[in-house]
């Protein structure tokens, strides 16, 4: 077949690729500083930098040295971080009684980091299994299941020890049913109104996230059971509706979809259906992958973690959990 010179074809869609200063003006989908938030996982004492072995380049960092960590990371442009703790075997038992403690390590953090650093946002876990010696997520009941109820009892008083410590988001990401309800009911009547929920609505039960449970501790403890009698089955989108409409109406500000990419279909539907704030968590597995996947090569690791990022703002997501924070910070701004 012969095709006019003149003319043909109108529509030459490749016209808006030809150059990189083009294609960035037409870009339909940016990342920012702004929209990462940096995980930082923290152990007692002092000067401490501990290396995590199931994932490079990631530690576990004294508050003092965290705090260091942190205000380069604000410099470099992020805005957010979300604490995790790495507690000592001897101060875990099987009510989690240490997520309470006013005096412990992730309240002393949050104090500690919002005064060195206040206009860095702050948000923290609310779960019991790096607390607990059994390393589930609440406390088990006679029968060794999950007690839902009393679990919610504690999670109040861990919500409760956060936010005076001056914490600004309060992250639950146990999957208890009926949670948000009653630590938003907990935190109002004792004065902290305003303090915003970020609710792992849909948080499934994830082969991704063994190397976050080696960076807590919490490895050992849960041995080979499963959390699969709380956190959501892989393979139901629907439900993760439900929990996420759940969640919303008993009174979390936010939700969050845990794993990142394997569940990018979970963020979009989300998002279209309830348009609120919609975050994803780039997890430990995910992170060990790409950087496996880019054998140390910083040209191949920047391309596929960048491309990692469009693909979470596109689903839907407005801001993004992963351990690349800073690097794609460092990346956007070079």
């Amino acid at each position: 077949m012969n095709f006019p010179m003149n003319g043909y074809p109108v529509i030459r869609k490749r016209r808006n690729r030809r150059t990189a200063f083009i294609r960035n003006l037409t870009n339909e989908f940016n990342v920012s500083s702004e929209d990462l938030i940096l995980p930082i996982f923290l152990v007692k004492g002092k000067n401490k930098k501990q290396k995590i072995k199931t994932m490079d380049n990631v530690f576990r960092y004294s508050i003092d040295n965290a705090i260091k960590v942190l205000s380069s990371a604000y410099d470099s442009g992020i805005t957010t971080t979300i604490l995790f703790p790495c507690i000592e075997p001897h101060e875990k038992d099987i009510g989690g009684s240490e997520a309470y403690n006013p005096k412990g390590l992730i309240q002393e953090a949050i104090t500690k980091i919002k005064l060195a650093l206040p206009r860095l946002g702050v948000i923290t876990d609310i779960a019991l299994d790096p607390f607990t010696t059994h390393g589930h997520d609440g406390v088990l009941n006679q029968y060794g299941q999950v007690d839902n109820d009393l679990t919610i009892e504690i999670l109040k008083k861990q919500a409760l020890s956060h936010a005076s410590a001056g914490a600004d988001i309060l992250a639950p990401s146990d999957m208890m049913d009926g949670r948000i309800s009653q630590i938003r009911k907990f935190l109002d009547s004792n004065r902290f109104e305003n303090i915003n929920l970020l609710s792992y609505s849909a948080k499934f039960a994830s082969s991704f996230y063994g190397p976050f449970r080696d960076a807590v501790g919490t490895n050992t403890n849960l041995g080979n059971a499963d959390k699969k009698t709380y956190q959501m089955n892989p393979a139901n989108i629907n439900e993760s509706l439900h929990e996420a409409w759940h969640d919303i109406n008993e009174g979390a500000d936010m939700i969050m979809v845990k794993p990142g990419m394997p569940y990018l279909d979970v963020v979009a539907s989300l998002k279209k259906e309830f348009r609120v704030p919609t975050l994803v968590y780039q997890v430990s597995g995910e992170y060990s992958m790409l950087v496996s996947l880019a054998n140390k090569d910083l040209n191949i690791l920047e391309n596929i973690v960048m491309e990692s990022m469009i693909c979470f703002k596109r689903s839907g997501a407005d801001a993004i959990v992963t351990y690349f924070a800073k690097e794609i910070s460092n990346w956007i701004n070079r």
